[in-house]
């Protein structure tokens, strides 16, 4: 984890033992909000390998397996794929076109997707193709000053996003009630919404108060070690029917 790779964050040092500590409390969270939880072997010589959302979304029809716009984590969704086959057919995008699933927003039957540093054009328009027959749309969103979409704005439940609208344009997406985050926090717009939960870090607690205002469950996480190394909550995990 001390190798993985940072674009909008200072490099600091990472406790490994807190880290793996708070890694597995957000796995018994899962477990406890009803979910099986499936863990993967580790893979030591890929620092980013616990951002398991990169490299594939899953969704009811397929999973699509994504060559990452990092050359030193393209070796993560081999792994992955395997796994996955257990439940999905898989379709593969492939390079020169680039994606990741930190970029993908599905809500419903649109997938939004973040043009970034990341997702290109070309990834996008492969993805759009490959999901057309089961009727899901693909929109591009261009976005700055963050690393993925979901940096960003993730998906509430119902027809409410939390976002960061300083970092994508909200007319991109349109046609949903968005709860902005406090300004001071402006990391804190990536949330995990489990049935009618939202697993949301500890660290965040001005936008914790804004979304509990409009009604929803909370249930917070203490996840600094890992967000050292960039990550939010829907990071590590892929989550679906089996």
């Amino acid at each position: 984890m001390a190798q993985c790779e940072l674009s909008y964050v200072p490099r600091r040092p990472i406790d490994l033992a807190r880290a793996t500590e708070q890694h597995r409390t957000y796995e018994l969270l899962l477990e406890s909000l009803g979910l099986r939880v499936v863990s993967l072997p580790a893979e030591p010589e890929l620092p980013d390998s616990m951002f398991v959302e990169d490299p594939a979304i899953v969704l009811d029809e397929i999973a699509v397996i994504f060559p990452l716009g990092t050359a030193s984590r393209r070796g993560e969704a081999e792994s992955l794929a395997r796994a996955l086959s257990r439940y999905r057919k898989l379709a593969r995008i492939e390079l020169p076109a680039t994606i990741e699933g930190g970029d993908v927003l599905c809500v419903g039957r649109k997938l939004f997707v973040g043009l970034s540093r990341r997702t290109n054009a070309e990834g996008i328009r492969e993805l759009a193709g490959i999901l057309a027959p089961f009727g899901y749309e693909v929109a591009a969103v261009p976005m700055q000053g963050c690393l993925h979409l979901k940096s960003a704005v993730t998906h509430l439940g119902g027809n409410t996003l939390l976002a960061n609208r300083a970092w994508l344009d909200a007319a991109m997406v349109p046609g949903y009630e968005y709860i902005d985050i406090a300004p001071e926090e402006q990391h804190a717009a990536n949330a995990l919404c489990v049935g009618d939960t939202v697993i949301f870090p500890a660290s965040f607690p001005r936008t914790r108060e804004r979304i509990e205002r409009r009604g929803f469950r909370v249930a917070t996480l203490d996840i600094s070690e890992l967000q050292k190394a960039e990550s939010g909550l829907t990071c590590s995990s892929l989550i679906f029917e089996a």
